[in-house]
Formats: structure tokens, sequence, C-alpha cells
């Protein structure tokens, strides 16, 4: 019973405090829209780096068939 009276006391006196404090910080919507922007940086700078793996990888040549010439010349 103890622990009851002293949780809801604690509880009281939390939400108490909170209506005293009411300048809590911003508002959710400047998160938001930070977010937002990070996101699309971090998409655009995705973007940019699959696009210049993807040109590395077109410049290394295709692989050849190292056994395709041998048997032409052989007699």
């Amino acid at each position: 019973m103890i622990a009851i009276v002293y949780l809801h006391t604690a509880w009281k006196a939390r939400l108490a405090a909170l209506r005293r404090y009411g300048d809590r910080g911003d508002s959710p919507v400047p998160t938001a829209v930070i977010i937002f922007g990070l996101v699309a940086v971090a998409m655009a700078v995705t973007a940019l780096a699959l696009g210049v793996a993807e040109d590395w990888m077109d410049q290394i040549p295709e692989p050849t068939d190292p056994g395709a010439g041998d048997e032409a010349g052989v007699e």
C-alpha cells in the first residue's frame, strides 16, 4: 500500500511540474521539416554514389574466354 501511495504522489508531483513549466521545446513541425530535408539530402547523396559506381563498373571490360583461341592454332 505504501508503494501505491508513493507512486501516486510522485505521479501527481510530476504532472504538477509539467503544468508549471509550459515551455517544453519546439513544436514537431520544424523537426519534421528538418528530418524531411535530411532524408532528401541522403537520397541525393545515395543517387550520386550509385551513378558514380555504375559508371565506374561500366568501364570495366567484359571477361573473355581464355581458351577460345587455343584450338584454332593446334594441328
